[in-house]
């Protein structure tokens, strides 16, 4: 049986970057800058909370240590319901994703930042996949029948069309901005003006892409799109051109 990988529906719930839906943790420093450079992550679905510590699943159904301190900053939820909580607050069935100093061999990850997603909206995410929204990895593309073939966070091969109410929209990377109806995630592309208008043909086998839309006749049809490219350069505010797979970090 498959595992839904909550680490990865997690990440869309508190508006990381969809830049790579099959990582659980990284042991490399992060490319580009920001606030998260040079820092490492790991994310999943709590297990449980003792202390000051979170034990987490992963999406590989690893589990992980997720250690804090007095100074470790913990941001749950975005909008007007988010901002910092008390780590008192964080509980079995969140998702979280953590940056900081990973020890890979002990499996535990020291955390300067903790962002949460509370159970509830992870849960829906689960729930509405693949029917009121998607996120994944474009597998293979059918231009003459208007058609994809993506795999999702949760390692399902899902086949998604597109109609005369779809649009597609290219950015740096895609963002989660709060939940629509039915418990659909508000997808938007990254960079300026919100993404680059593109076609169903200007999409790539490897590209990362999400949106909202809805089942018609059993298929799964978005109305935007949102693609990124992993890997592909961008110049940041300085003119350097720098790597455009982001940190998950709130954009």
């Amino acid at each position: 049986m498959k595992r839904t990988s909550a680490w990865a529906l997690a990440v869309l719930a508190t508006g990381f970057c969809l830049s790579g839906p099959r990582a659980s943790a990284q042991e490399g420093g992060e490319r580009g800058g920001g606030q998260f450079a040079g820092m490492q992550r790991a994310g999943g679905e709590v297990t449980a909370v003792a202390g000051a510590t979170l034990t987490i699943r992963t999406e590989t159904g690893d589990t992980m240590k997720i250690v804090t301190t007095d100074n470790t900053k913990v941001m749950k939820g975005r909008g007007q319901s988010g901002g910092p909580v008390k780590f008192s607050d964080l509980k079995v069935g969140d998702g979280v994703m953590a940056a900081g100093n990973l020890d890979a061999q002990n499996k535990t990850l020291h955390a300067a930042i903790v962002f949460a997603t509370d159970a509830v909206q992870v849960k829906a995410l689960k729930e509405n996949l693949g029917k009121t929204y998607i996120a994944g990895t474009v597998k293979s593309i059918d231009l003459d029948d208007a058609k994809m073939t993506v795999e999702r966070p949760d390692h399902v091969m899902q086949t998604i069309g597109f109609d005369e109410s779809t649009s597609f929209k290219r950015g740096r990377g895609m963002r989660m901005n709060g939940f629509g109806a039915g418990g659909a995630p508000e997808v938007q592309a990254t960079g300026e003006a919100g993404g680059e208008s593109i076609t169903l043909a200007d999409i790539k086998v490897g590209d990362n892409v999400g949106g909202q839309g809805s089942l018609k006749s059993g298929v799964f049809v978005p109305t935007q799109l949102m693609v990124s490219t992993p890997g592909a350069r961008r110049r940041g505010a300085g003119g350097a051109a720098g790597s455009s797979t982001p940190p998950p970090g709130p954009q």
